[in-house]
């Protein structure tokens, strides 16, 4: 690459001016990624988003989310270790 040119990656990284673009790019993240994360989950839990460092799952069974609501905190780990930074610090179950 030609000296004084930055690539797309390195512009998307640093430039303060995307943060707003790459909060939502990690939002987007998670979801995408959150069967990956727990496959085991991936028939319980039927929609997911994401709300700031909120992560919202909906859950139709009453039991299951009471489950999950006990899981919380090992969820958000878990979450959190798979990108090696923190980008959630609550779960919203619906």
């Amino acid at each position: 690459m030609p000296d004084g040119f930055k690539s797309l990656k390195e512009v998307f990284n640093k430039e303060p001016e995307l943060k707003k673009i790459r909060d939502v790019v990690k939002s987007s993240d998670i979801v995408n990624d959150f069967n990956k994360i727990f496959p085991d989950l991936k028939k319980i839990v039927t929609g997911v988003k994401t709300n700031k460092s909120t992560l919202i799952i909906k859950i139709e069974n009453p039991v299951w989310r009471q489950e999950l609501k006990h899981r919380e905190e090992n969820i958000i780990k878990k979450i959190n270790s798979f990108y090696n930074e923190e980008r959630i610090k609550q779960i919203r179950f619906s």
